[in-house]
């Protein structure tokens, strides 16, 4: 039996139709917004993908052998494993060439080693947007993007969802004031970046490794009180009570820059109910340096994250000596959301066809005239298919039955000859006889 490989996703024709509405949708929307787009290549150098740490055992990065000889660097590559460092290379070495602030889209697949699993894969679509400057970025950068991720989820048809948010300074600086070692600040984050995927225990057992018993306390208090879900307001309040945000200066730097954030995207128009303000929100990637967001889909849960990121003061460094770009950027992950939507019926459902019309052929004698026909409607705008198959007339209705056409011209040798075709309307189910002339007009009217 053929299958395809796990992790690998693939369409049926109808949900493919979905999909790339979607995708359309979202590129008019950042558009609208005047981000630019970008391609980059599937394939980086693997220096360049690992310039942010050695992360194998996330990202498993698979080396693609290089038979053809030739340059050294040439010799170990492998596929993207996000959209964002590939961008830091693309800026770096094109930076004398580009308009700054400079803001990009870019909507492509990219590859990651996790073990296949419902909603999990190995190649996935991520849909990004971000701002890149020469100069310090300031917060409307974060909420504008911020605003892009309300802005597109919405628009696509989810309404029941949540944008967490945080900053990194945030918690940085309140881990440090708990963990004696601060050479672990980051190994602690790690576990806390995982705790929505495992249980309390075992969050509690992996961070007693790194803590005191009274610092584990607080810290698992901290992460489930209530009062940090009541509403955004009171949870700025409630992180100034903390005894270890007031004896942490990043921790309050960082909660003031979160606290402009906030208000910026509520400018922008997105609602307070839909944010969140989390102290305790871990982005898994080690690049982020101010703001960090993650969005909810809260009917589904068990998709996780179907979007996140955050800013990225330096990442560029690594590329371009003795210049510093910022930068702010999010993703949507689209490739676990929208099959998702489909199933639940969110995004409706689709014909198996983009086409609105169908030129059926019954005289391959007069076969230019058909195509004729149907040159006729699509310089019209009308998605028109010409029957290209060996079937009667009444096989050939059919399958622009099954597949959903609306329209059918049928004509014979010497209706054309008359100038005249039947246009049959299969929702309607009714039919009329008209001239070519009056084709066009009377599709497009119904």
């Amino acid at each position: 039996m053929l299958t395809n490989i796990s992790g690998f996703p693939e369409f049926l024709p109808q949900d493919q139709i979905i999909f790339n509405r979607v995708l359309q949708i979202i590129r008019t929307r950042f558009e609208s917004h005047n981000f630019l787009p970008l391609d980059t290549p599937a394939v980086e150098r693997v220096d360049t993908l690992l310039a942010k740490g050695n992360d194998n055992e996330i990202y498993g990065l698979y080396r693609l052998a290089h038979k053809g000889g030739g340059d050294a660097k040439e010799r170990d590559l492998a596929l993207r494993f996000d959209l964002t460092v590939p961008l830091a290379r693309y800026v770096a070495q094109h930076h004398a060439k580009l308009f700054f602030p400079y803001k990009r889209y870019h909507i492509a697949p990219v590859w990651r080693g996790e073990r296949a699993q419902t909603g999990r894969y190995r190649q996935f679509y991520q849909c990004d947007i971000d701002v890149i400057d020469s100069r310090p970025l300031t917060h409307l950068s974060d909420a504008e993007g911020l605003f892009m991720v309300y802005d597109v989820l919405s628009t696509i048809g989810l309404t029941n969802f949540i944008i967490s948010l945080n900053h990194y300074q945030l918690l940085t600086g309140l881990v440090s004031t708990v963990i004696s070692d601060q050479s672990k600040i980051q190994d602690l984050i790690a576990i806390i970046d995982k705790r929505a995927k495992i249980s309390n225990q075992e969050l509690q057992e992996q961070m007693s490794v790194y803590l005191a018993d009274d610092a584990l306390d607080w810290m698992m208090l901290a992460m489930n009180s209530p009062q940090l879900t009541i509403n955004n307001a009171s949870c700025f309040e409630y992180i100034r009570s903390w005894d270890a945000f007031q004896r942490s200066v990043a921790a309050q730097e960082g909660l003031f820059e979160l606290q402009k954030v906030h208000e910026a995207c509520k400018a922008f128009g997105i609602p307070d109910k839909a944010m969140q303000v989390n102290p305790f929100l871990a982005r898994g990637l080690n690049y982020y340096t101010g703001v960090v967001a993650e969005a909810r889909a809260l009917d589904f849960p068990e998709l996780g994250s179907i979007a996140g990121g955050g800013r990225y003061d330096n990442l560029t460094s690594y590329f371009v000596k003795n210049k510093t770009f910022a930068g702010v950027g999010f993703s949507i992950g689209i490739s676990r959301l929208i099959p998702r939507m489909i199933e639940d019926g969110i995004l409706g459902e689709s014909k198996c066809t983009l086409a609105d019309v169908l030129v059926t052929v019954q005289d391959v004698a007069v076969f230019s005239q058909y195509v004729n026909i149907a040159k006729l409607l699509r310089a019209s705008g009308l998605n028109t298919e010409l029957y290209s198959g060996c079937a009667p007339l009444g096989s050939q209705i059919k399958y622009a039955d099954k597949k959903g056409i609306r329209f059918v011209i049928i004509a014979n040798a010497d209706e054309l000859r008359g100038n005249d075709v039947i246009l049959k309307d299969l929702e309607k189910n009714e039919q009329r006889t008209i001239s070519i002339e009056q084709l066009v007009h009377n599709v497009l009217m119904r």
